[in-house]
């Protein structure tokens, strides 16, 4: 070895000794660094081999509310997870999705079965009208008027709508069910495999066989089933049928503004049937207008043949089923609309039959009823006297616990489909004046602005003469054209000073109407409103008020005056007691009690009336028999008058008047059944009343 090489040895093993310490160093910093950290976070009871593996979460080195917050790695690493885990198990839900081997059997459905009160059958209805028609057989404008209402894009898109699930989705996240938004393959889908049902389970089932099915079958042949399976209403399954029912045609002879109000129709029938009230029909207009209009926007019908189309096409009024003659047809409308208004069932889906309806109308009290207000009518000679003509007469019988009972709607259901039992345009009259009463004895009277509210009792005095002139507290009432308003009371007697109670037995107007100015007409309305009247019927707040300007229901009416006989606890009516489909029961709601007036001004009221019937202005009822108990009203202007009452437990209301069938405005009934003209009111509700609660009892 040279001289050189051996001076150069100790350098270079110093060098390696000195890296050498160097890296030790460092892999003690690391391992100590580790040992710090792995310090800091909290212990899972993993072996130590495996704690390097688990999430730095909570994130070591950070304090307070960031120590919780994930990394921008982490979150990302979340979303992947999520979204992977997410396309996985749809992937697997769309593979594992069949389309269903058959169609919804619409050749097993049934009648919709209607049951007395003691199980014994009432009446069927249906079979569901269905009758398929080719596609080349509808018309290509009135194919289009159903696209451009419902799904412009059908023969472009991918049988899906995006927007549409998306916003399933998110109606489930916050709570809500899915609706809106389907695809006619959608919608074709869930009329033919599926349900009606909107849940997110169905929405997603929906969306995986639509778009299995857009692959598999042509655009034609989902349109042509899509038609061919939709609910136009009127029981009527498929474009086919609906022609029929709204036009008494057949399909190929449909007009595209035809064609467009039964596209209307697809939104809903419910909502867009203009026999079903003048809000349908003012919507079915309204979208009609605009469903043209899609259709010149899109390019499918020109704007020279849209203007010829000004006028709405009005279609036919719906058939009458021939078992509903008589009462029938009343009863069973009035228990349908119960079902659509308190279950869960469609009306689409009801029109799919196979429900039993188990209603609360007792098969004797409805013929008495009958009976009873034919046999007083007997005595209307329409032929002879032009004062006999178009009367009308509403009646019903409701329970303390709300059921209806009874009811007489008109004639007959299949001459006269209207039901004059459920009608509010007749006024009440003074059977309005228990309610101006009850109301009185809850809330006492204020006859000072702004002073104390006084007390009152059935003992209670007020001026009953006639022509009393009606106070507010700042003095005499005016009306608009510059009169003192004043009471009248019935043939101009003058009772002089008279207690409340006698003022309600013997139905003298001058104290009921000062009676509701002092206790407050607001307050009196709410009084009427808990007994079981409706908003909705209730008069404007003057004076009159009080007499009755409010026009109940006969339904109603008879609802309310059961309040007083039970004791002041309200039912709302109901005409269902129990609904099933095939056996199994389907929920349909009940109405409970509710505390309408206190014991002691419900018997208050309920011994005016008893004194009524007794000896005061309903003498006339009181070979109804004992307990009977009511008032007889004589509306504005002689054009209504009424009775209603109750013995026991059941409440029974009358109405009578004479309606124009030209301008539906109401007639006088003056003169009436021969009466002298200047005869206010009519005997025919009493006459009506104390027959038929004589003879059907409590």
């Amino acid at each position: 070895m040279s001289e050189q090489q051996g001076q150069g040895q100790p350098v270079v093993e110093r060098h390696n000794r000195a890296h050498a310490r160097k890296n030790s160093g460092m892999a003690r910093s690391l391992r100590g660094a580790r040992g710090r950290r792995a310090a800091d976070r909290p212990r899972t009871g993993l072996p130590l081999r495996l704690e390097r593996f688990r999430p730095a979460y909570p994130r070591p080195g950070k304090t307070g509310f960031r120590r919780w917050v994930p990394s921008w790695r982490q979150a990302l690493g979340l979303f992947g997870g999520f979204a992977g885990a997410l396309t996985a198990a749809l992937a697997v839900l769309y593979a594992t999705t069949e389309i269903p081997a058959d169609l919804n059997a619409f050749a097993t459905q049934q009648d919709n079965v209607y049951y007395w009160a003691d199980g014994t059958e009432m009446a069927r209805t249906g079979p569901v009208d269905r009758q398929d028609a080719a596609l080349d057989k509808i018309p290509e404008k009135v194919r289009w008027a159903a696209l451009a209402a419902e799904n412009e894009t059908f023969y472009s898109d991918s049988g899906v709508s995006v927007s549409g699930m998306t916003r399933a989705v998110t109606r489930m996240i916050t709570g809500g069910d899915t609706q809106g938004g389907s695809t006619i393959t959608q919608q074709y889908v869930k009329n033919a495999y599926l349900n009606q049902q909107q849940t997110f389970s169905r929405k997603l089932t929906e969306t995986f066989i639509a778009i299995k099915l857009d692959n598999k079958m042509s655009k034609d042949d989902i349109l042509q089933g899509y038609l061919n399976t939709s609910w136009y209403g009127r029981g009527s399954y498929g474009i086919q049928r609906a022609a029929h029912a709204y036009y008494g045609k057949d399909v190929s002879e449909l007009t595209p503004s035809e064609g467009a109000f039964l596209a209307a129709l697809l939104k809903g029938a419910g909502l867009y049937d203009p026999s079903l009230g003048s809000k349908n029909h003012e919507r079915a207009v309204e979208r009609w207008k605009w469903i043209l209009d899609r259709m010149v926007a899109i390019g499918k019908l020109s704007p020279a043949e849209r203007a010829t189309y000004t006028t709405f096409p009005e279609p036919k009024a719906p058939p009458k089923q021939a078992g509903l003659t008589g009462q029938t047809g009343y009863l069973v409308d009035t228990a349908r609309a119960y079902v659509s208004a308190h279950s869960d069932v469609s009306d689409a889906e009801f029109d799919l039959g196979g429900y039993q309806i188990r209603t609360t109308f007792e098969k004797p009290k409805v013929e008495a009823l009958a009976k009873a207000v034919a046999g007083a009518t007997a005595k209307l000679d329409p032929e002879k006297r032009e004062a006999d003509k178009n009367v009308r007469v509403g009646a019903a019988s409701v329970t303390g616990d709300g059921r209806i009972v009874a009811l007489y709607g008109g004639p007959d259901y299949l001459k006269q489909g209207f039901n004059d039992a459920n009608s509010s345009v007749v006024p009440a009259g003074t059977t309005f004046g228990p309610f101006v009463y009850a109301s009185a004895l809850s809330n006492g009277i204020q006859r000072e602005r702004g002073g104390p509210r006084t007390p009152v009792t059935p003992a209670t005095v007020y001026n009953g003469d006639d022509k009393v002139a009606i106070r507010t507290p700042e003095g005499p009432y005016w009306d608009r054209s510059g009169k003192i308003v004043k009471a009248n009371n019935d043939d101009g007697k003058s009772w002089g000073k008279i207690s409340l109670r006698e003022a309600v037995a013997q139905s003298v107007n001058s104290p009921i109407m000062q009676l509701g100015m002092d206790v407050g007409l607001d307050r009196v309305s709410r009084t009427a409103v808990a007994c079981g009247l409706l908003p909705s019927s209730l008069g404007p707040q003057v004076p009159a008020f009080s007499l009755g300007t409010t026009r109940p229901s006969a339904i109603r009416m008879a609802s309310a005056y059961a309040t007083f006989a039970a004791k002041g606890m309200n039912v709302e009516p109901y005409s269902v007691a129990g609904l099933s489909r095939n056996g199994d029961a389907v929920p349909v709601e009940k109405p409970a009690g509710e505390r309408a007036l206190s014991e002691s001004v419900a018997a208050a009221v309920d011994d005016a009336l008893r004194q009524s019937v007794e000896r005061g202005a309903a003498a006339a009822a009181k070979p109804a028999g004992a307990g009977a108990a009511g008032k007889a009203g004589t509306g504005p202007d002689n054009k209504s008058a009424w009775f209603a009452g109750y013995r026991g437990t059941v409440a029974t209301a009358v109405s009578l008047s004479r309606i124009d069938p030209q301008t539906q405005e109401l007639l006088p009934l003056d003169g009436l059944g021969g009466a002298a003209k200047s005869a206010r009111g009519s005997t025919y509700p009493i006459d009506i009343w104390t027959t038929y609660m004589g003879k059907s009892g409590k």
